[in-house]
């Protein structure tokens, strides 16, 4: 791309919209917005294991508070049991209450002393309704168990609180979670009182664990929240990085399209390594490879006519000459140039048709196994049986075991055919040419050495020129259309392959083509 004017710049301010050379668009865009749900699972989960573990040490704590309760009201009397309730009571924040075996109840801290916490009543909740229903969404989120409503009865007795009645069954403490009208929670613990079949049911209000959650809950929200904000400005700053060079590349699309100036340089953006780097790297190289095929084809075309109006130009003649000629050996010399010069065309014509196909056809045909032995063995066989080698004879090397590679029989037979022939041309009479077969490396090699003059160092790759010709000074004049070699190197180019020109490695006068393809793996 050095060659090519700087028309269409880049955008200066691309150079400041990097945040991540290296970064995959994949990679930005799923930390965009994978960011946010990533804080909000993690703080749920979070604020869920923190629930639950406040919830434990209580349950823990009322379970202890319970059975000391319990072991301290056994064998007290009525006055000292009811001196306790209050004290505890009052101390702990607590509500404690004493059933007599028959399951009535016995003494209430609450109706001895003044109650150490209120309950709020369902119609004084009102003001909380959003933070209660934040509440029942975070529980449906993390799929906690539904928890039953805290309602105190009219008739208090052992029959109204399960608890109880299990407590007294198994002579086991038991622990009961019910939730507050105003989402808060109430633990009850339900225990024996010694053996006289009274039970202490101790009822708790931890307002602190619902602010504490509620807290923690609020922190989250407002982490996602920046998260949130951080995310979309991030998404906007993304985009602009993907917007911008998308832009860049469109605008040096349409000028190429349009083709108002050759001198159009697509951005290749050097400094990204993501998507749009290797999008604007690949578009900048199908943009140099297009204007080269473009200037192959007008170069061909040019080529085309001019080796075609050659032989135009002396058949004209010779036509023209043949209405005032009456010698018949002049007529007849003339009618050999006039045959001559028509054969020579349709040669031309025949091989520039097959040299403009052969990129569309490679292009569109599937590439198979092809045994490079057996096809090199089979066309040499061939030849000789129609005696296309002008009494020329090949001799094979390396051909004893198979050597398979991709491609297209056909058209690898067609670079053979072509190598041969040239390898005939330049060969003496009675001569020898040489095929031989290498392997290394994953790679095979195909050379052909002719017994010729050789080709010089700086005309190697001349040789390879369409239409270029410097044949032998005895073979005649027209029967080469130059392309043979061109063609041949373009088949060996579409299966990833060389065709180079060097000299005998044995440092006998002549040539030596050499044809180098990939094994198949």
């Amino acid at each position: 791309m050095s060659e090519i004017g700087s028309v269409l710049k880049g955008d200066p301010r691309l150079e400041k919209l990097s945040w991540s050379r290296r970064l995959s668009l994949t990679s930005r865009i799923l930390f965009v917005n994978i960011l946010p749900l990533v804080l909000l699972g993690g703080g749920v989960i979070y604020v869920d294991a923190y629930r639950k573990q406040l919830l434990d040490e209580r349950f823990k704590l009322a379970l202890v508070e319970a059975q000391i309760t319990a072991e301290a009201l056994a064998g007290a009397t009525q006055q000292r049991q009811e001196a306790l309730l209050i004290q505890i009571g009052k101390e702990q924040r607590l509500r404690l209450r004493v059933y007599s075996p028959d399951g009535e109840l016995e003494s209430d801290s609450f109706q001895l002393a003044p109650p150490s916490f209120i309950l709020p009543r369902k119609e004084d909740v009102d003001q909380d309704a959003f933070a209660l229903r934040l509440d029942r969404w975070f529980d449906r989120v993390v799929g906690a168990p539904a928890v039953p409503d805290y309602v105190e009865p009219e008739t208090d007795d052992v029959g109204d609180w399960p608890e109880l009645q299990r407590a007294r069954e198994d002579s086991l403490t038991q622990i009961v979670l019910r939730d507050a009208p105003d989402g808060t929670h109430v633990i009850n613990a339900a225990a024996p009182v010694g053996l006289d079949g009274d039970t202490l049911l101790l009822t708790r209000n931890p307002v602190d664990i619902t602010e504490s959650v509620r807290e923690a809950r609020s922190t989250v929200a407002l982490v996602v929240l920046f998260a949130l904000i951080i995310s979309t400005l991030l998404s906007l700053f993304l985009a602009q990085t993907i917007v911008r060079p998308l832009r860049e590349l469109v605008q040096a699309a349409i000028r190429v399209r349009q083709g108002r100036d050759r001198q159009v340089e697509v951005p290749r953006l050097p400094q990204r390594r993501d998507e749009i780097g290797m999008l604007a790297r690949s578009i900048s190289d199908m943009t140099a490879a297009l204007r080269q095929r473009i200037d192959a084809v007008e170069h061909f075309a040019a080529d085309v006519a001019h080796e075609i109006k050659n032989p135009l130009a002396s058949l004209r003649s010779a036509t023209e000459s043949l209405a005032r000629v009456e010698d018949p050996e002049l007529r007849g010399q003339l009618l050999d140039i006039a045959t001559h010069d028509v054969r020579r065309i349709d040669r031309l014509v025949t091989e520039i048709s097959d040299a403009s196909r052969i990129d569309a056809e490679m292009s569109r045909t599937e590439f198979e196994p092809v045994d490079l032995v057996e096809l090199l063995c089979t066309i040499v066989e061939n030849r000789e049986a129609r005696d296309e080698n002008e009494g020329r004879t090949v001799v094979l090397f390396g051909t004893d075991t198979p050597v398979r590679v991709m491609g297209i029989p056909a058209r690898l037979e067609r670079v053979i055919q072509n190598l041969l022939d040239n390898a005939v041309s330049f060969s003496p009479a009675g001569g020898s040419i040489s095929a031989e077969i290498l392997r290394r490396d994953g790679w095979v090699t195909l050379s052909i050495c002719d017994e010729g003059p050789g080709i010089p160092e700086e005309k190697r790759e001349k040789v390879f020129q369409r239409f270029h010709s410097d044949r032998p000074e005895e073979e005649d004049f027209g029967n080469h259309s130059g392309l043979g070699l061109a063609i041949a190197r373009t088949i060996a180019e579409a299966h990833d392959g060389t065709l180079v020109a060097t000299s005998r490695t044995d440092g006998a006068p002549g040539a030596r083509l050499e044809l180098g393809l990939p094994t198949k793996r």
